[in-house]
């Protein structure tokens, strides 16, 4: 090849074709064929065996040759021939508009490619004719243009498998500009010359930009008729001879355009997600009005240097799961928060936030219901018995769902159910170190993996503040790992034996560095009384700051309260005295003019105690307490630490002991977390108390990394695995063993195989599973169509996963429930109340008889026939109370529910807790616990019988008793008590202050709520304000979805 000239490979059989014309349709039909066969023609074998050799292709250099049955550049029946007259016919117009209605489409030879030649005739005609126009509408006409030739391009798919490659790339190039028709739109308006604005459009297809491109483009000049003007020919011809000069391998047509159609799905795959991301604001992609609200609410100016790195990692941008740990206190859940609401109101999906606790979901709900009322989302609490399933679908605005962790599984299996779970765009886990938590963190990784495994556009974050086998929880959920070890006040930790203070210093050579020695004289009264130096302790920081002393059990923290009110200065009782003398008031109204002696003694020195035995009231109203500096000292259990956030200057260890149990290193890091209040304090500090006989456990309790989180699918004889796969089989996740296999290998428990059984893999564990459910009545086989077997869940399988109910009792609850079909008593809540006890709460009871005879002797004679149905007759209950011997069979399972039943009678006889406990000599915090319980479990059997047609007469009755149980209050104050943080005491305030409903709460002005209501900050003011508002709104919206879904016409009526 000389002189430059264009060299083009041509298979053997294009040659064929040229010289047997009149075989070319034939060949071109077999050419396709092969094309799209996907795979070259097989060599042809010699009868020696060997492979017939291809023959080298053959170069060409000539017009005619390079464009075989196109004849040429400029041949009369050529693409560049109609654009040549068109050109022409325009020069020789009088007004410079071509009247393309009138051209004559019939002259022209019929085209090559199906009539696609003459489309794009027309198409160029039509940019000449708007050639005087402004910009804008040139750009439109650019538009126009591409838009009319992927229309044509989607009417001849045919015609487009026999166009030259660059014609091809041209179509591609076009529909990436239709994709994203602003591109096109918003140029900068300059003044184009005719044959540049052509020459603009006609660059857009060309892939290579070649030496002699670069030397044909001229300057854009002012006029049209400039002599040396290039024709529209010949920058077509320029172009197109540029294009078959670059160096591209030869391909098949159809192949090129399905390769660019596949590289288009792709691209458009990888960018999905930044896509729909809408960037509405300058503050992390949100609006300045979510900065304003963070300080109006939080008084949140500035975020850490941290959380501003690990928001623009581009982890998160790129829609990777995230897990990041940082030491409690550093400000995680902020980090959180913000990327909810970029989920909200950017991406415009609902969220799922999971939260450890009931009391931290409602803090939580009543702390984000402002910025929803502000931004227009909605705030949905699911915890014990809250919260609809399956959800209202909303169309106008997203949710953002606040549950416990069962709560929260429960909506993503409804999620699933429903064909929804792709409408969850986030969901945050915070304690993520819960996977390791026994039954619970079995039902965390449950709901993890399904999520994982049926939508793959459902991001993941995950935090917590004490992390170990971070590669485990990373392999599993897939996800970026962020850790820092910031702090926002530094945090000392010290140690102290006999009356040594030590600090923990990993540099000295037994780990503790002496600090000093306690500065207080004791007395040798008082040396027996105190052995632990507790009060010096304490008197070093209250009452000017606050402190927490934890405790082992719940005694232990009621008399450390009491010894150390003993011993304090009676100035302390001074300080603050009537906001401690009107918290005493408010505690004594909460239980009817009773107040538990010992807070009564401690209150006015500013101490109280806090555990599981208070009613949930008190401890709400201790937290206020405590929160506003009316108490500046708190003895409490380790569940305070894993509770509501509550920062102390100095954080006290009683011990090393958690009950019995020495304390976990996860508890230990969780408890002096506590220590330091930003913005408050300098300096947190720490002070663990240990006898000389724990000095080694204590050092490796300091020093030792968080305990690993393991997966709990197998505890309690494979528990948690039945569940799971139960739920699989009912969600139609799965419909085999081997798509159960699939599935198990994506959970945790997959991740750490040494978990299982010796000489047992995962295979074998799913399929003793599976069997023990089938053996159980919950699945069956059934034979496919293609003589498959398939898995099929049975009805009482069905209730059971649905109900969320343990596997363990599923069949004592259908037969409980059969039973009570023959003789139910309905004169009374109490035969109902049997039915709902939870199982779990039967080996926790120990009856007093001598008080369970006399509480049945107190029932009425139809309510005594309850006791004789479920099979505890009154001989078997007046011989345990007498000490007898007892010869009848009682089962005492059965029993002891009937005696808890009988707590619950009385609850909902408006009798008070503490009435209550005083009654059946049980704690009023275990008796909460009982009716939080029995709430949970009532919902859990409604369901159960809902999708078990025998229990249809348990639906009505079961709704009706669960709202009960729920709020266990007078019917006029639960719309109030709906109100996330609103309790009874607080409902009872606002009830005899005129705010009555829903409407009344909502429509209140937060600053006449502090001045009416007693003992009301004004933080929690707006919070409640915000918190009706949002949950009126929120039932506002679903009865306009289902007006609307009465109204909507359906699609079938024509």
């Amino acid at each position: 090849m000389e002189g430059g000239e264009v060299a083009v490979k041509r298979p053997r059989e294009r040659r064929q074709k040229r010289q047997r014309p009149g075989a070319a349709s034939a060949g071109r039909r077999s050419s396709r064929a092969q094309t799209c066969s996907g795979s070259p023609p097989d060599r042809k074998k010699l009868s020696s065996g060997e492979v017939e050799e291809e023959p080298e292709p053959e170069y060409v250099d000539s017009e005619e040759e390079m464009f075989g049955d196109y004849d040429s550049f400029s041949g009369n029946n050529s693409l560049l021939a109609e654009v040549h007259n068109i050109e022409q016919r325009y020069m020789q117009s009088t007004d410079g508009v071509l009247d393309i209605k009138n051209l004559d489409c019939n002259t022209a030879v019929e085209p090559v490619c199906g009539g696609v030649e003459l489309q794009n005739a027309k198409n160029m005609a039509q940019i000449l004719s708007v050639a005087k126009t402004t910009t804008d509408s040139r750009n439109r006409r650019e538009y126009d243009f591409l838009r009319t030739m992927k229309e044509q391009q989607d009417s001849s798919d045919d015609s487009i498998e026999n166009l030259p490659s660059s014609q091809l790339l041209f179509l591609k190039k076009s529909e990436e500009c239709l994709a994203h028709p602003h591109k096109a739109v918003n140029v900068k308006e300059r003044s184009f010359h005719l044959n540049d604005s052509l020459e603009k459009i006609l660059d857009i297809p060309y892939c290579h930009d070649t030496e002699n491109d670069k030397k044909d483009y001229e300057p854009p000049t002012s006029s049209l008729s400039k002599p040396n003007r290039r024709s529209l020919k010949d920058h077509l011809k320029s172009s197109m001879t540029g294009n078959a000069r670059a160096p591209t391998s030869l391909v098949f047509k159809n192949k090129q355009l399905k390769e660019a159609v596949l590289s288009e799905e792709i691209g458009v795959a990888e960018k999905t997600s930044s896509a729909s991301f809408v960037d509405i604001g300058p503050f992390y992609g949100l609006p300045t009005k979510v900065k304003e609200l963070l300080i109006q609410f939080r008084g949140i100016e500035k975020l850490y240097d941290w959380q501003h790195t690990c928001l623009t990692l581009e982890s998160l941008q790129q829609r990777k799961n995230l897990i990041y740990s940082l030491p409690t206190s550093g400000g995680k859940t902020l980090v959180a928060e913000i990327l909810i609401l970029r989920e909200l109101l950017c991406k415009q999906m609902d969220v799922l936030m999971i939260l450890p606790y009931v009391a931290i979901v409602q803090e939580k709900v009543g702390g984000l219901s402002g910025f929803g009322m502000e931004l227009g989302f909605l705030v949905e609490e699911y915890a014990g018995s809250k919260g609809r399933i399956p959800p209202v679908k909303r169309r106008l605005k997203k949710s953002l769902y606040i549950a416990t962790i069962e709560r929260g599984h429960s909506l993503v299996n409804s999620f699933i159910e429903t064909g929804r779970i792709s409408d969850l765009g986030l969901v945050v886990v915070d304690e993520l170190h819960m996977l390791g938590e026994g039954s619970r963190g079995a039902i965390l990784e449950m709901t993890l993996a399904k999520i994982l495994y049926t939508s793959k556009t459902t991001q993941i974050i995950g935090m917590s503040a004490t992390l170990n086998n971070v590669g485990d929880l990373q392999q599993f959920l897939k996800a970026e790992y962020y850790t820092s070890n910031f702090r926002p006040v530094e945090l000392k930790e010290y140690v102290k034996i006999r009356d040594s203070i030590c600090e923990v210093d990993s540099k000295a050579e037994n780990g503790f560095t002496f600090s000093r020695l306690l500065d207080f004289k004791y007395s040798a009264g008082l040396q027996k009384t105190d052995p632990d130096h507790l009060i010096a302790l304490v008197t070093e920081v209250i009452p000017k700051y606050s402190c927490l002393v934890f405790c082992p059990t719940k005694k232990n923290c009621e008399n450390v309260a009491e010894m150390i009110c003993k011993h304090l200065n009676r100035d302390c009782k001074k300080l603050k005295e009537k906001e401690k003398h009107d918290v005493i008031a408010v505690l004594a109204n909460i239980c009817n003019g009773r107040l538990c002696p010992v807070l009564k003694r401690t209150i006015p020195y500013g101490i109280a105690y806090h555990h599981s035995g208070l009613t949930s009231d008190e401890r709400k109203w201790i937290e206020e307490a405590y929160s506003s500096g009316i108490l500046c000292l708190l003895t409490c259990t380790s569940t305070l630490a894993a509770g509501v956030n509550l920062p102390a200057r100095r954080v006290i260890l009683r011990a090393p002991y958690v009950a019995t149990e020495f304390m976990k290193k996860n508890q230990y890091k969780q408890m002096i977390g506590r220590a330091g209040r930003a913005g408050i304090d300098k300096a947190g500090e720490s002070i663990l108390i240990m006898q000389e006989k724990d000095k080694d456990l204590v050092k490796n309790l300091v020093y030792s990394p968080p305990e690993s989180c393991y997966s709990n699918l197998l505890l309690e004889f494979n528990k948690g695995i039945r569940s799971l796969l139960l739920s699989l089989i009912g969600l139609k996740i799965a419909t085999n063993p081997e798509e159960v296999y699939q599935f198990m290998r994506i959970t945790l428990l997959s991740v750490q195989p040494q978990l299982l059984p010796k000489e047992k893999s995962l295979w074998d564990v799913t399929l003793e599973v599976l069997q023990w459910l089938k053996e159980n009545g919950l699945l069956k086989e059934r034979t496919s169509a293609d003589g498959g077997q398939n898995l099929e869940i049975t009805r009482l399988g069905q209730a059971t996963y649905k109900g969320s109910v343990d596997l363990a009792y599923c069949d004592m609850l259908y037969a409980d429930l059969k039973k009570g079909l023959e003789g139910l008593i309905l004169e009374s809540y109490l035969h109902l109340l049997y039915l709902t006890t939870p199982y779990d709460m039967i080996p926790q009871c120990s009856p007093n008889w001598m008080i369970y005879f006399k509480q049945y002797s107190q029932l009425s004679p139809v309510e005594q026939q309850v006791a004789l149905i479920v099979g505890v007759p009154e001989s078997f209950i007046t011989k345990k109370a007498s000490g007898q011997a007892v010869k009848k069979d009682v089962d005492i399972g059965i029993a002891s529910r009937l005696y808890l039943s009988l707590a619950l009678h009385a609850l909902l006889k408006e009798n008070s807790i503490w009435d209550v406990a005083e009654k059946f000599n049980i704690s009023r915090g275990s008796i909460q616990t009982l009716l939080n319980s029995a709430a949970s479990f009532s919902s859990s059997v409604l369901h159960f019988c809902e999708e078990l047609n025998e229990f249809w007469v348990y639906k009505a009755l079961l709704t009706e008793l669960t709202k009960r149980l729920t709020y266990c209050v007078k019917a006029e104050l639960i719309p109030l008590m709906e109100v996330a943080g609103v309790l009874e005491a607080r409902a009872k305030q606002l009830y005899n202050s005129g705010y009555k409903t829903l409407a009344h709460l909502a429509n209140a002005n937060p600053e006449v709520l502090v001045k009416t209501i007693e003992h009301l900050s004004r933080s929690h003011a707006r919070q409640i304000v915000s918190s009706a508002k949002m949950l009126l709104t929120e039932k506002a919206e679903a009865l306009q979805e289902e007006v609307e879904e009465l109204l909507r016409i359906p699609t079938d009526i024509t």
